[in-house]
């Protein structure tokens, strides 16, 4: 689980402002002392979480756990710094990210879950169901997933990033993204644009397809409804396919596999 705190230097600078600016040095007052050292540590503690992730859900199925829930995984690493929670279950490329700009926190060498994320649509449109599922089959032989990825988390992290194709087709109109700006290194803001990994991975899809990529930033907890409403096509902020969103929306294919890890103070 090491390996997963390795963040490279070129990311690490390209998520400082992001990092830098949601997480503030805790002062004032006494941190306690950090109690959780293993998973079975997590057992009776205040856990931070960020609302309606997978991380959320499996933290209320721990024993005797208080779980504090909030929008921003930022918001529940601050707390965690001034010790308002005990530790944080968080993905391991976000966590790295935070840890990079705070060396006050760590993780716990043990792995928490693995999880998979897919694009959330509309439980009728199984027709762009398909278009995605080849979109990405298509991106994962021809390598163009894996460059992507590795630019924002690998061995070659920031270098080769993905370059939009100006001239891509856009004849069958806009395809709208609903997603959560708070989730480096998959999603969020750099200035006033929304950037990361998932962003590059939907417009190389709708370049494949012919579509131009609109953005849509919300709280996470809006993403499913305003793919089911209709106010978004697709729903991209790491989501996890989970038997309950499964009531809820259709998934693609899996187009990349992570970590989640328990974050805590030194």
């Amino acid at each position: 689980m090491k390996g997963y705190v390795l963040m490279k230097k070129a990311f690490a600078t390209m998520a400082a402002v992001v990092i830098s600016a949601a997480v503030m040095t805790a002062c004032g007052g006494k941190v306690p002392e950090n109690t959780v050292h293993s998973i079975d540590d997590l057992n009776g503690k205040t856990i931070g979480v960020q609302q309606g992730t997978t991380g959320d859900t499996l933290a209320s199925d721990i024993d005797d756990a208080k779980v504090e829930k909030y929008n921003k995984y930022a918001d529940a690493v601050q707390s965690l710094k001034q010790g308002k929670v005990d530790a944080v279950i968080i993905d391991s490329d976000t966590a790295s990210a935070f840890i990079n700009k705070n060396d006050d926190i760590e993780l716990l060498d043990e792995g928490f879950a693995d999880e998979e994320y897919a694009i959330a649509m509309n439980l009728d449109n199984t027709a762009l169901q398909a278009e995605i599922n080849t979109a990405l089959d298509e991106l994962k032989k021809d390598g163009t997933l894996d460059a992507i990825k590795n630019y924002y988390d690998g061995e070659s992290a920031g270098e080769n990033k993905f370059t939009p194709d100006a001239n891509a087709d856009t004849s069958k109109g806009k395809l709208v993204m609903a997603t959560n700006a708070e989730f480096p290194p998959y999603e969020y803001k750099e200035g006033s644009d929304i950037v990361g990994f998932d962003v590059d991975m939907m417009t190389a899809v709708c370049q494949k397809l012919g579509y131009e990529l609109e953005i849509e930033n919300m709280i996470f907890n809006s993403i499913i409804p305003a793919v089911k409403s209709g106010k978004a096509d697709v729903g991209v902020a790491g989501m996890t396919v989970t038997e309950d969103r499964q009531q809820n929306v259709l998934f693609s294919d899996s187009y990349t596999t992570t970590h989640l890890v328990v974050m805590v103070r030194k």
